[in-house]
């Protein structure tokens, strides 16, 4: 969840000043925004025990976070690997002097500090959030001659060399298929070999579901053989190889396959060594368990990340959903499948964190309150979940969390069948929202100055009800229906009727499907968009309201600031969307725009965007809310959506459920908005998202000391640097090692034969 802010005039010098190379959309700029994340009294408060098991899951955790550079883009591991033994050897004050005498400006220094945090904070070369590919702000010859002539290089000056050999190139190129996260000829991913297409990747979707095999933990790799047959290799991510002796129930799994006339090998061992630190803490982490469900849960995550079984992962989860209220909370494993392109395989990220009591406090009365709230849903009872599985939903803050980035809130797991039947929990990122979405006056675009000190002061809390709504009544509502293995219905044939037909249902989930499986591209932010629009909905209610503390003229503001931002969001989504190959890079986002656009639909003057030109003679846009018409025009939009939506997606029609969505979705420069247009705009006002600053644990004798950093580039250099203060060369030979391997697969891509669906 959450936005970034718009706006960075620096940027925008800057990459005037640089010349073509460094559009703006693909540098971060010398003034970006950075936060620490401040744990420091949740810390404190935790027991001696409460820190060890906090501790060695972070460890987990962290080691965990590193298979996601294996899982952005070919070069990212040997850039980490590259700026890690820079700042090992020097940090930024000490390298900044050996910069200044190579000849670069403190302008040019400060980019290349900023490029560095960007790929420890990303764990990559492209945003988290938006897939976009960034590059040093400097010129190629000036890096090369600070990496070069540094202490690390005169340290070991054949692999300095060798790293910036591999990666430099790359480090710095913008040709149309690196500047995104993609799939064949729309971009860059190491999910799939270079060589693979959309066909590929359906077609092995249809192979998993045939398997009840879950896409998950896998890669896919697609070799061609001497015939030119196309070979598949699903490799699922594991300590164990294909060839271990010993026996599981992933054993029998590791063959080949003859699917459709097509020729699929499963194996394991992905990110092995790797994984194996991760296992080591998670064992470590037991010993300091507060019950048997925290035992029993960290065993079957040893088991998934041994194996490769994400059945074992679903074990470890039933036992976290159980494990009501702990001090300490977490979860691990290949969770989100945002940057997927086709939108099934998880990215790896784990996080740590302790319960803030008294927001806590506030969403326990939202769950006390749940039940009734989701007869107020505009869909029918068929619609909804037989039974309401009370989850947990906390307020945290953040120790640490692992991956490409940092959301404001979580529902999970995300396993379909443990949602129906087990349930999920929620949480909110406490220390998250109050430093990541916090937003000054001068940089608040596309709003009228009437509305922006309203929204300063309401925006906050405004998102702390959007998003406890969003998790636990937006993603925890609604009913998928099934037929299992058995051929047995979760719901009446007879009696339930599509409400938006009037007819029977004529369409649903077959065993081994799943909402991922089946939506596929449009998945993640088709739920995005069902859940932020629950959001909107349901915050009209006043008992919502009541409960968060708001009443009478605050509580409209709240309502009115939530609504707002939730347009502005809409025409900020713009930055996300690449017109040459008409995709969406950011699920949220487009999940905003679509929203905005339904708001638009709805008319009346509920909403409107306008072009303008900046008190800089630049252009501009002003975007309007008529908070009067948002209950008598908003809310019956969004009702009749809202239906739509959720109908669609219990009964899995995809082919209108797609139809929808896509034509919401699409950006075109059709009056009055003209959002192509409009896109430029925002592009020329945007701001980049803030980089964040995260803690470490540190082990001395038995005690648990927390290490905190300076909110700033340098900051998160000096927090990665001393990370790994055991292991920290042996882990850049293993990422090297991993990436090395694999090499070949992103190669000169050739235009290699899809297989037969």
């Amino acid at each position: 969840m959450g936005e970034p802010e718009a706006g960075s005039e620096f940027a925008i010098r800057a990459a005037a000043a640089a010349g073509p190379m460094a559009d703006a959309q693909y540098i971060l700029p010398n003034d970006i925004g950075v936060s620490s994340l401040d744990c420091r009294e949740a810390f404190r408060l935790l027991s001696p025990t409460e820190r060890l098991y906090a501790h060695h899951l972070s460890r987990a955790a962290w080691y965990g976070g590193l298979a996601v550079l294996l899982q952005t883009s070919p070069e990212a591991p040997y850039i980490y690997a590259l700026l890690s033994r820079l700042f090992r050897a020097q940090d930024p004050d000490q390298l900044r002097q050996h910069a200044l005498a190579e000849g670069l400006t403190e302008e040019e220094y400060q980019a290349f500090l900023v490029y560095a945090a960007g790929i420890y904070s990303n764990m990559g070369n492209y945003k988290s959030f938006g897939d976009t590919k960034f590059v040093p702000n400097l010129p190629k010859e000036k890096l090369e001659r600070v990496i070069l002539g540094s202490k690390a290089a005169q340290q070991n000056p054949a692999e300095v060399r060798s790293l910036w050999q591999t990666c430099g190139e790359l480090m710095f190129s913008l040709e149309p298929r690196l500047r995104h996260l993609g799939l064949g000829k729309e971009g860059i991913t190491t999910y799939f070999s270079g060589n693979c297409t959309m066909e590929d990747a359906k077609l092995a979707q249809d192979f998993l579901d045939s398997q009840n095999l879950s896409a998950y933990n896998t890669r896919l790799f697609k070799d061609v053989d001497q015939d030119g047959k196309p070979r598949y290799e699903v490799r699922l991510a594991s300590v164990l190889g294909t060839e271990s002796a010993l026996h599981s129930e992933m054993t029998s799994r590791l063959k080949s396959y003859e699917f459709h006339g097509n020729h699929f090998q499963v194996t394991r061992g992905d990110y092995a060594p790797i994984l194996q630190k991760v296992v080591e803490h998670l064992e470590r982490a037991k010993a300091y368990a507060a019950n048997s469900r925290q035992e029993q849960m960290l065993a079957q995550y040893i088991e998934s990340f041994t194996q490769g079984s994400i059945e074992a992962h679903k074990r470890g989860s039933r036992f976290w959903i159980q494990d009501k209220g702990p001090i300490v909370e977490s979860y691990i494993g290949f969770i989100e499948s945002y940057r997927d392109p086709f939108g099934s395989r998880g990215e790896f990220e784990g996080f740590v964190a302790m319960v803030n009591k008294a927001m806590s406090a506030k969403f326990e009365c939202l769950v006390a309150s749940a039940e009734q709230l989701l007869k107020e849903l505009p869909w029918p009872p068929a619609f909804e979940k037989d039974k309401f599985l009370s989850p947990d939903f906390t307020s945290l803050d953040v120790l640490t969390f692992s991956g490409s980035g940092i959301p404001a809130g979580i529902n999970i797991p995300n396993y379909d069948d443990l949602r129906q039947t087990e349930g999920f929990k929620n949480v909110s990122l406490g220390n998250v929202l109050a430093v990541a979405y916090a937003t000054q006056r001068e940089k608040l675009t596309f709003l009228e100055e009437d509305d922006k000190d309203l929204y300063i002061r309401w925006k906050g809390p405004s998102f702390d009800v959007q998003v406890g709504l969003h998790e636990l009544l937006g993603h925890g509502s609604g009913k998928l229906f099934v037929q299992d293995e058995k051929g047995a219905f979760n719901f009446d044939q007879e009696t339930v009727i599509n409400p938006e037909t009037g007819e029977q249902i004529q369409s649903w989930y077959r065993s081994g499907e799943t909402w991922d499986s089946k939506f596929s591209t449009i998945a993640s932010s088709y739920e995005e968009c069902r859940a932020e629009s629950v959001g909107l909905y349901l915050c009209l209610n006043p008992q919502v309201l009541e409960i968060f503390g708001f009443e009478g003229a605050d509580a409209e503001d709240v309502i009115y600031v939530n609504w707002l931002n939730m347009v502005r969001a809409g025409l900020l989504a713009l930055e996300f969307y690449t017109p040459e190959v008409s995709s969406w890079r950011q699920a949220h986002m487009q999940a905003r725009f679509v929203i905005l656009r339904v708001l638009l639909e709805a008319g009346e003057g509920l909403v409107t965007v306008t072009p303008t030109t900046g008190t800089d003679g630049r252009p501009d846009a002003r975007v309007r809310l008529d908070r009067n018409k948002i209950r008598s025009v908003g809310k019956p939009a969004l009702e009749r959506f809202l239906r739509r939506l959720q109908v669609l997606k219990s009964t899995g029609d995809v082919a209108r459920g797609r139809a929808l969505y896509e034509g919401y979705a699409a950006v075109t420069d059709a009056p009055p908005e003209c959002f192509l247009t409009l896109r430029d705009t925002v592009l020329l006002r945007k701001e980049s998202r803030k980089l964040i600053v995260q803690p470490n644990t540190r082990l001395e004798g038995s005690e648990v000391q927390l290490l905190e950093y300076e909110a700033s580039a340098a900051g998160l250099i000096q927090s990665f640097s001393e990370r790994f203060p055991e292991d920290g060369p042996e882990l850049e030979e293993i990422l090297t090692q991993l990436a090395t391997a694999d090499a070949r697969f992103w190669k000169c891509p050739s235009e290699a034969p899809s297989g037969q669906a």
